[in-house]
């Protein structure tokens, strides 16, 4: 991978780490390596979540009871933590998803302004 397309990746802030990774779980239980390559590929590579954050967000949301973990095997056959999402995890991910798009609705209208206002000008 080239400077300029790792320059080009998105940082993810903690909530927004959150948020993605309840949405991967929405599809079935997955160990930590698998959530992290999920969020890449649909993000159509455009989002790469730093191991250094995948584990500590893990650890803080398994804390509120928003998924659950067990051991188990991997499909290369090494034991690995597999995360399940839980009802309060489903809740939350509702209240959050319904957040992040009024926020994102919000960011394209000031966006959109600032390209009209250039436009005229």
């Amino acid at each position: 991978m080239s400077t300029k397309e790792e320059t080009s990746r998105l940082a993810l802030l903690q909530g927004t780490l959150d948020l993605l990774i309840l949405r991967i779980l929405v599809f079935g239980p997955q160990h930590g390596q698998g959530i992290a390559r999920a969020i890449q590929s649909n993000s159509e590579e455009v989002l790469l979540v730093d191991h250094g954050a995948l584990y500590p967000a893990l650890q803080r949301i398994e804390a509120q009871g928003w998924i659950s973990a067990e051991w188990g095997v991997s499909s290369n056959n090494r034991k690995a933590r597999f995360y399940t999402l839980t009802a309060k995890g489903r809740k939350h991910l509702t209240q959050e998803t319904s957040r992040w798009r009024t926020i994102a609705t919000a960011m394209a209208r000031i966006l959109d302004l600032e390209e009209l206002e250039s436009q005229e000008g």
